[in-house]
């Protein structure tokens, strides 16, 4: 295992592109927490987004985990370009010629996939640790420490969809092909979404397999859980009864078909002649 990372993190490091992407990913990240702290003056009123109970423990968990999920995309790109890398630099037949098998091949890049999840999820813990230990009207450690599930959702999301990047970077073997691919994905489950809502809602246990839906159902929106939110449905009359919890299914599916890529991958590559 520890051959395959390396060997795979050599590649990255060479890699003007993906270096450039990662630090633009991980610069944003921590921007956002950074614009989220400031505090801005419109005439007589300060507002301070850190203000409105979001950095408290332990709902800062579930709302960064929530927003911050957004910017896989960066990282969805440096996923698909270094898997198209292999066939435009010929580096995958060369690495097959030195020995690597087809299947340590497909296991180095996951071994990047999980790399690239867990980086961002330990960035999270941090970034949301510190933010709330600043912020956070609560410092009891049991406090503190509770809805860490949110944080293994966010790493199990990245997981699942790296593993779909890569997927589509074996099948396609160029990077605007497979984002292209990813794009259309998106589209085609909305419109199965648009589909189910409006005329078939008793189809509605599809949406919860469908590859970007179950991924998204890891973590659920966190809006609805502010104080201030709540606080205005009960004024109109109206309460929010959703679960917010991590679900177990959602767990399992996303599980699964993290699997089906990873193997689906190692399979096409093994049936394809280089």
């Amino acid at each position: 295992m520890k051959r395959l990372f390396l060997i795979e993190f050599h590649k990255l490091r060479n890699n003007r592109a993906a270096k450039i992407l990662s630090l633009i990913y991980f610069i944003l990240f921590s921007a956002i927490a950074l614009f989220t702290s400031i505090k801005f003056n419109f005439g007589s009123i300060d507002f301070r987004l850190a203000d409105q109970g979001i950095f408290n423990f332990p709902f800062i968990w579930h709302f960064n985990a929530y927003f911050v999920a957004f910017l896989k995309l960066f990282l969805a790109v440096v996923i698909v370009s270094m898997v198209s890398s292999e066939y435009t630099n010929r580096t995958l037949k060369q690495n097959l010629i030195d020995g690597l098998s087809k299947k340590e091949f497909i296991l180095s890049k996951f071994y990047g996939v999980l790399g690239f999840a867990f980086a961002s999820t330990l960035l999270l813990f941090i970034v949301s640790l510190v933010l709330g230990l600043i912020f956070s009207d609560y410092d009891e450690f049991s406090i503190i420490f509770s809805d860490l599930e949110y944080i293994f959702a966010y790493f199990l999301k990245l997981v699942g969809f790296f593993s779909l990047c890569l997927f589509f970077g074996i099948l396609l073997k160029r990077s605007a092909f497979a984002l292209g691919f990813l794009f259309l994905l998106w589209i085609f489950e909305g419109i199965v979404q648009l589909f189910v809502k409006f005329q078939a809602e008793s189809l509605d246990v599809i949406l919860n397999v469908l590859p970007l839906q179950s991924m998204s159902n890891l973590i659920i929106e966190p809006f609805t859980r502010l104080g201030i939110v709540k606080s205005a449905a009960t004024q109109l009359n109206s309460e929010f009864t959703k679960s917010y919890d991590v679900e177990w299914s959602a767990i399992l599916i996303v599980l699964a078909w993290s699997f089906i890529f990873i193997y689906s991958s190692w399979k096409l590559l093994q049936k394809r002649d280089l």
